[in-house]
């Protein structure tokens, strides 16, 4: 398992004879710690070490040092027996072996040394340290290590390999032959290594390691050849086959290392260098690789070692775990087995498998308590242990003693020393770490089962703490370690170019902020346990009270004296715990914002108060001696930072600027720690009278729900409570804690650091983004500003903490803050922020709490759950008031939602109309939400319809002064002056008083909610009473299609006696421009005089009287082709009762309602124009007369007109036929009018029937109570039936004379009339709109059985037409025709007509019959002479001034077309004629004379029988040869019998064919046929008897004849 950085360590015991360790040391020392070992645990995976920290230890100091630390210095290399001697590199003549280190070499003068077992030191010998029976309780060496310098083979001969010898038999148990290890050595096991140290300049540095290496093996250099000599072995291996052993599973525990020459002290270096070189040299990858190999053998070795231990540990905690039910089983002798394990793993890295055997050892405990508590018997049930700690004892009664002037008795009869207190006044018993597992010897404490349940929670508190914060990597044992390595490192001595590596660089791990969590965590669990046993034990040492395990709570009434002492002492116990676990958790990753203390003048001292564990946070001191270049200095923890101090620690804070795995656990943990201090403070600040504000806040919670039932038959009570000294209420005897000692002296200095430790704490959970924690420490801070009078300050507080509590449904708390938040406001003179913020909030926030209240009331409650808390209205009454009075002095109006205040808003039924006048009421119900009643200036409601037209808005206002609002339900009555009807929606509410406005506004057309407490039928329905004033807006009945058409609009009084009248009329379609400048009144009498008319359409009357109108006539223009244009009229009118308006948008169409086509037929001396006129809607027409007007130059000529009006259908128009003249001796001139108009008269259908329907149910509703919803109900009537009245119904209406009603009685009424409102005096009043809308259906639904039928009646032209009847006037205009053409095929002899003969008899002559009497008759193939006349008039040329054609000889082309197949013509089909010019100044050659005609003659030939058409003559202008220029005469295309143009210089040309419709008959020459009907003919066909021809008189035939 992955472990992190650790401050674990084993020791390792060298022996060092021959003083070769400091030349070891340089290259050894840097490659420690060792790194990445891996043990195969017992019961797991494979358990990784990362770092294993050695601790090398010499023999001779194995005794000495305390094994209690965590590292221990290494001995001075100037200390006797480890130096060197001067004189020895003074008398030294470079050709002897220098003594290295105090050992001797060959040839020295000195004494040889003892036996490598004995320990050599210049000290005083210091015996073995006898084992303890219990394990655990020794440290030992892991690994013991023989340093051994031997330089050639002579010398290990002689003495060194007996030496060694020795040395293994006198330090290694297991040496012994047949000797099995025991379970006391297992749990002290080791392992054995020799290394051997070679010098430079030796006979053994020439040596190779192994006799079978070669110089060019091991060497760069390639030159040498030597080899080592055969047959002999060198030094290394010499001792390795002498001691590693020959079985099998033999250890090899021989190690080189040879010192590099540039790594030894010049004057430690030998001088005399062997004669024989063999060729051999080290290379420093060799000697890398041998470091490599020694530091992979320690590390096998130590973790060999382990394993043997854990395995015997393992199984003693196994059987002693067996024998827990037996009896004079010890839990305290298991303990220190089981811990032993636990520092086992420790020692090696495994901290957590160490954590896990503290946290089980814990868990026994408490069993083991919990089982002696219940049978009651300790020695039965793992051993006794002591009822009460004698520090705390003695603690106490020096702390009870300080209170009083004299000797206290306790139970024992001690004396106290009544001044001890000033002994310890300025001692912390508790030391500045009070949980430290090196304040006592906890151990042998336990072992002896002479420690108290608190000392024994302590310890293993303490050592659980230790193992979490190596676990966390904190800084104090990372820096601890670097520093010893550091110690280690400088006391290597150095070579002139050592060759050894440099020392590793510790790298910057960061720590684990999970683990240091977790400290916190079990700190906040361990402090209120303690703080319990503390009670107890001091109870139980004072004799008042049962100790030990089975202390309960029951304790007798103790003094007041004692009990304050014992609180002083929990309190500063768990401070100083606090405090303490705050310091060894921080870190630098951690980063906290900056304080967020006010900063004013006269705080500044508070502001710069430093990070915890700098200013109250007491230095850690360790057991070992740090380097002060290491050690933090701490700080004065007795008095305050005074202004200025500097905050070194936040800039420590700034450079951690990333986020890490546990960062917000971390500050969690810490935040809560602070929160822990924070309340232990306020706690003694209680006993003094200091409090943190909270018992001072307003208290706006209702005191029923506090209230007990008593009994007025109890008698008081007797007891008295025991008056209490004020003294001792102020003092600190038993806190030892320098720091809250120091906040108790005085309020100030309790309140700054109650306020310090509540910001920390803020900032902490700001960190951890605990939000409600934030806001918690926020409002406590608040809450002390303002118990402090520090008003700003504590505004600031409240400003960001209100909001929280406020949605967190904490109300009561919320306006409690918000109740100080006011007063904060007020005091520092911020008038607008009082009012808008804080008693603009307030009040708010209380009639929330009273909405919700009554929202409970009305509920059902089920069980017997506790009534929430609602606010006193008291506490929140004249706030108001004061909002109002305050109001007025600010410049802003406030505004505040209508709903923060009032509830269920709604209107109170329909609209009321009043009498005689046109005004409308409306009832607004209220229900207010606050305490105090208040004077509204003024109520208005808005409603508003985006209907068409634009946005029609109506304020309806109170107008009868300031109306009282009260608590609870109101009524307020509002009236307008205005109306225009329709369906609003009320989207605005105001209320003003002062200068405070209430106001509500909603989206038009937006969905109520049914939760909403707020207008849940927010339309309202206005209508148009019968009797009040009316606008109408039509069209003119009179159109003129060559002028502006006009718009009239008429104002109808109705029961208004006006004064005073102003009309203004707007435009409400896109496009129309009204010209008002044009507009006539056509009836100033009426209108009270002639009337003012402003620009911009608007209009001034004087007094108008009732039951009249007034009517304004105004064309118009539009931009753009619309069927139907709206117009705005306002009127504003001024009667007896007041003034009033009046709004309305009507809309009209102006599509004409009939279309006319006409078509000219151009004869000779008349013109023939067919009118044809259509409808252009699907409602039928009524045509009544028709009239074209003449006009100066042309008269119109019309039969007998119909005597009924004509129908015209959209499939069925109506035609009219004039003739047209030109009136003899007119002269065109200039002014001569040419243009006809035609005049119609005619009705719509659809507007007949619209009139009569108005005029029933208007005649029919005036003697009922429903007279004055005569025009709603026409309206309403009106609206459906130009939905359901189809094409197929007026036709048939028109046809019938009838109009049937039965379309109109499946409509369901009833729901047609929504929001009708009754008058203020009718019968209906009091009644709903329900009901109202009831009888207005009601009223319908008997209409229309009543009236199943409605007759039409034709309107009068005469009488009844100037509502109905409208005229159009279409101008005619005549066009210019140049010359008018007049052909005509005439037979020569026109032929008699016949009948058939074939009825008579053969004798019979044929009839004589006229020739008008039938058409021409011929035969085929009869030969027809014929004439062809043109003749031409240019009496419709009225082009003025005269076409220059009239002065020129206009020539002409005619061809007669017929088709091959019915007529032969012969003649002259083709051919030219010339019309003279005419005179300009004279009507000379006006038309065509005998002289100036063309008679054409010409042979015409039948074809075929049947009915023939006359041939076709087509005549076209011709261009003159001028203008052709090449001499010919060349026919203009267009000139023909259909009018067209005749080219340049003829004009526009019509042609008369009179042939036009004409036929001829063309029979074939056979009378009779007489038939043979057998097969006698050709071919055996019929055979033809007889024929008989006709006989015709004249005809080229003769008379009849018979043909055989």
């Amino acid at each position: 398992m992955e472990q992190p950085f650790s401050s674990s360590k084993v020791t390792v015991e060298y022996f060092d004879p021959h003083d070769v360790y400091k030349l070891l040391s340089p290259g050894l020392i840097p490659r420690l710690p060792l790194r990445d070992l891996h043990w195969q645990s017992h019961a797991g995976p494979v358990r990784s070490i990362n770092t294993l920290h050695v601790e090398l230890v010499p023999a001779d100091q194995a005794g000495t040092v305390d094994r209690s630390s965590v590292l221990s210095p290494t001995p001075d290399s100037k200390a006797p027996g480890h130096g060197h001697g001067d004189s020895s590199a003074s008398r030294d003549d470079g050709f002897s072996t220098a003594p290295v280190g105090g050992g001797a070499g060959r040839g020295s003068t000195s004494d040889n040394p003892g036996p490598l077992g004995a320990v050599r030191h210049s000290g005083p010998v210091v015996a073995k340290e006898r084992r303890h029976q219990i394990p655990g309780l020794r440290r030992t060496p892991y690994l013991k290590i023989l340093f051994v310098r031997c330089d050639d083979n002579d010398a290990y001969k002689s003495t060194t390999r007996s030496e060694i010898r020795e040395w293994i038999k006198a330090n290694t148990p297991s040496s012994t032959p047949g000797k099995a290890a025991t379970n006391a050595e297992n749990h002290d096991a080791y392992e054995w290594l020799i290394v051997h140290v070679v010098i430079p300049n030796t006979v053994a540095a020439t040596q190779p390691r192994s006799s079978g290496s070669k110089a060019t093996d091991s060497s760069s250099e390639k030159t040498s050849a030597l080899k080592w000599r055969t047959g002999s072995s060198t030094l290394l291996e010499k001792l390795r086959n002498d001691f590693n052993g020959t079985g099998k599973g033999a250890v090899d525990r021989v190690r080189q290392i040879r010192i590099g020459i540039n790594d030894v002290p010049y004057d430690l270096l030998p001088r005399v260098v062997p004669a024989v070189p063999t060729g051999y040299h080290e290379t420093e990858q060799d000697s890398e690789n041998a470091w490599q190999d020694l530091i992979g053998k320690i590390k096998e070795l130590i973790l060999s070692s382990f394993d043997t231990r854990v395995t015997q540990y393992e199984e003693d905690i196994k059987d002693k775990d067996a024998q827990r039910g037996l009896p004079g089983w010890n839990f305290c002798t298991f303990f220190i087995l089981k811990e032993g394990l636990a520092r086992g793993f420790e020692s090696v890295g495994l901290v957590e498998d160490a954590l896990v055997g503290y946290d089980e050892l814990s868990i026994g405990l408490d069993a083991i308590i919990k089982e002696q508590a219940i049978s009651g018997s300790a020695e039965a049930h793992g051993g006794a242990l002591l009822d009460y700690t004698e520090e705390l004892k003695i603690l106490a009664e020096q702390a009870a003693s300080q209170i009083f002037s004299g000797n206290m008795e306790f139970e024992d009869e001690e004396t106290v020393d009544l001044q001890a207190g000033k002994r310890v006044k300025n001692n912390d018993p508790f030391g500045a770490i009070p949980i430290s597992s090196t304040k006592k010897p906890y151990r042998e404490l336990i072992l002896a089962n002479n420690i108290s349940l608190f000392d024994f929670r302590c310890y293993i508190f303490s050592r659980q703490v230790a193992l979490l914060l190596r676990l966390g990597n904190a800084w104090s044992t990372r820096e601890e370690l670097l520093a010893k390595l550091k110690e280690q490192q400088d006391m290597a001595p150095r070579g002139v170019a050592p060759r050894a590596p440099p020392p590793k660089q510790a790298s910057d791990e960061s720590e684990n902020l999970s683990q240091l969590a977790e400290i916190c965590r079990r700190t906040l669990e361990f402090v209120p346990a303690v703080s319990m046993l503390i009670r107890k034990d001091i109870l139980a040492a004072l004799g008042l009270g049962k100790g030990g395990v089975g202390a309960g709570d029951d304790f007798q009434k103790i003094d007041p004296v004692l009990a304050e002492v014992i609180d002083n002492i929990v309190a500063s116990f768990a401070f100083s715990v606090a405090q303490q676990i705050l310091a060894q958790t921080s870190t630098k990753s951690l980063q906290i914002p900056a304080p967020m203390l006010a900063t004013s003048a006269d705080s500044e001292q508070k502001s710069a108060i430093p990070e915890p564990k700098t200013m109250m946070h007491p230095a850690r001191t360790s057991s070992i001696p740090l380097r002060q270049s290491i050690q933090r200095p701490p700080p004065s923890p007795t008095s305050f930072p005074g202004p200025g101090r500097k905050d070194s620690v936040a800039e420590e804070y700034g450079m951690a600027q990333f986020l890490k795995t546990g960062l917000e656990e971390l500050a969690a943990r810490r935040a809560e720690l602070y929160t822990l201090s924070r309340n232990v403070l306020e706690e003694c600040g209680k006993r003094r009278g200091w409090t943190n504000g909270w018992a001072a806040v307003p208290i706006v919670e209702s005191s029923v729900s506090d209230m007990q039932e008593i009994s007025l038959d109890d008698e008081p009570s007797s007891e008295v409570k025991p008056s209490e000294d004020v003294s001792l209420q102020a003092s600190v005897s038993g806190v030892g804690n320098e720091l809250l000692r120091t906040a108790l002296d005085n309020k100030d200095d309790f309140y700054r650091l109650y306020e310090t430790l509540t910001d920390k704490a803020m900032r902490h959970y700001s960190v951890a983004k605990y939000d409600h924690s934030v806001q918690a420490t926020k409002a406590d801070l608040a809450v002390l500003k303002f118990h402090l009078a520090e008003y700003k300050e504590a505004e600031y507080y409240f400003y960001h903490t209100i909001p929280f509590f406020g949605g967190c449904s904490w109300s009561l708390l919320e306006l409690s803050m918000l109740v100080m938040y006011a007063k904060c406001l007020k005091e520092l003179g911020r008038q607008e922020d009082y009012v808008t913020k804080a008693l603009r909030q307030l009040l708010t926030k209380a009639a929330a709490a009273e909405r919700d209240r009554l929202q409970q009331k009305s509920m059902i409650r089920i069980g017997n759950g506790s009534a929430t808390q609602y606010p006193e209205k008291s506490a929140i009454s004249g706030f108001l008031a004061d909002m109002l009075t305050v109001s007025t002095t600010l410049e802003k109006e406030v505004k505040i939602p209508l709903t923060s205040f009032f509830g269920e808003i709604e209107l109170d039924g329909p609209p009321t109309y009043d009498d005689d006048q046109d005004s409308f009421s409306l009832t607004l119900k209220l229900r207010s939400l606050l305490v105090d009643e208040f004077d509204a200036e003024s109520v208005s409601l808005r409603i508003s319809s985006p209907g068409f037209g634009g946005n029609k808005e109506i304020w309806v206002q109170a107008n009868k002064g300031p109306v009282t609002i009260k608590p609870g339900r109101n009524k307020v009555q509002l009236q307008s002056n205005m109306l225009m009807p329709g369906n609003y929606e009320v989207d605005q509410i105001r209320i003003k008083s002062s200068n405070v406005l209430l106001h509500f506004e909603r989206e038009l057309g937006q969905v109520v909610d049914k939760p909403f407490p707020v207008l849940q039928n927010p339309v309202v329905t206005l209508y148009q009473r019968t009797s009040s004033l009316d606008v109408r807006l039509s069209s003119s009945k009179d159109i003129r299609l060559d002028s502006n058409n006009m718009l009239e609009v008429e104002v109808m009084t109705g029961w208004n006696d006006i004064t005073s009248a102003e009309v203004k009329i707007k435009s409400a379609t896109g496009g129309l421009r009204l010209l008002m400048g044009d507009a006539v009144i056509p009836d100033e009498s009426a209108a009270g005089g002639k009337p003012k008319k402003a620009e911009g359409g608007t209009f001034t009357f004087g007094s108008i009287a009732k039951q009249s109108s007034v009517k304004i006539r105004f064309p118009f223009k539009m931009e753009q082709d619309v069927l139907h244009v709206a117009v705005k009229v306002e009127v504003t009118y001024s009667t007896e009762k007041g003034t009033f308006t009046f709004f309305k948008t009507s809309s009209v169409s102006i599509a004409l309602a009939l279309g006319v086509n006409v078509q000219d037929v151009f004869k000779h001396k008349a013109l023939f124009s067919r009118f044809t006129v259509s409808t252009a809607s699907p409602s039928p027409l009524r045509l009544y007369k028709s009239e074209l007007i003449a006009s100066d130059l042309f008269e119109s000529h019309y039969g007998i007109p119909p005597s009924d009006p004509v129908a015209i259908f959209p499939k069925q128009p109506a035609s009219l036929l004039y003739k047209i003249t030109k009136k003899p001796g007119v002269t065109i001139g200039p002014a001569t009018k040419k243009t006809l108009y035609l005049k119609l008269w005619y009705s719509v259908l659809q507007d007949e029937i619209e009139d009569l329907l108005d005029k029933t149910l208007t005649k029919d509703l005036a003697d009922t109570p429903l007279r004055e919803y005569s025009k709603l109900i026409v309206y309403k009537v009106l609206a459906w039936s130009q939905k359901r009245l189809t094409a197929y119904e007026l036709e048939k209406c028109t046809l019938l004379g009838e109009l049937s009603t039965a379309f109109l009685s499946d409509i369901n009424w009833a729901t047609q009339f929504p929001g009708i409102g009754p008058t203020s005096s009718s019968s209906l009043k009091g009644e709903d709109s329900k009901q109202i809308a009831a009888q207005l259906a009601s009223f319908l639904q008997s209409w229309l059985v009543t009236n199943p039928v409605l007759h039409l009646s034709v309107p009068d032209d005469e009488t009844t037409s100037s509502s109905l009847i409208s005229t159009i006037l279409i101008p005619v205009d005549i066009p210019s025709i140049t010359i008018v053409h007049t052909t005509d095929i005439v037979f020569q002899r026109p032929p008699y007509p016949v009948t058939s003969t074939s009825s008579l008899p053969p004798s019979t002559s044929s009839p004589s019959v006229s020739y008008e009497e039938g058409h021409p008759t011929h035969i085929i193939n009869q030969l027809l002479p014929a004439t062809l006349r043109l003749k031409w008039t240019r009496t419709w040329d009225t082009s003025y001034p005269p076409s220059p054609q009239r002065s020129e000889d206009l020539e002409f082309s005619y061809e007669i077309n017929a088709p091959p197949d019915t007529w032969l013509v012969g003649g002259r089909r083709k051919g030219h004629f010339v019309i003279p010019a005419t005179s300009p100044s004279s009507a000379e050659n006006e038309q065509s004379t005998a002289q100036t005609e063309a008679d054409i003659p010409l042979l015409l030939i039948p074809l075929r029988e049947g009915f023939l058409p006359y041939p076709t003559v087509e005549i076209k202008g011709v261009k003159s040869s001028t203008a052709n220029g090449n001499g010919h005469n060349t026919p203009v295309e267009g000139g023909s019998a259909g009018g067209g143009s005749a080219g340049h210089g003829h004009g526009h040309c019509e042609t008369d064919n009179r042939n036009l419709g004409e036929v001829v008959q063309v029979i074939s020459d056979r009378a009779r046929v007489t038939l043979s009907l057998d097969a006698s003919g050709p071919a055996g066909g019929p055979l033809v008897l007889e024929c008989e021809r006709v006989g015709l008189e004249g005809g080229g035939g003769g008379g009849g004849g018979v043909v055989a």
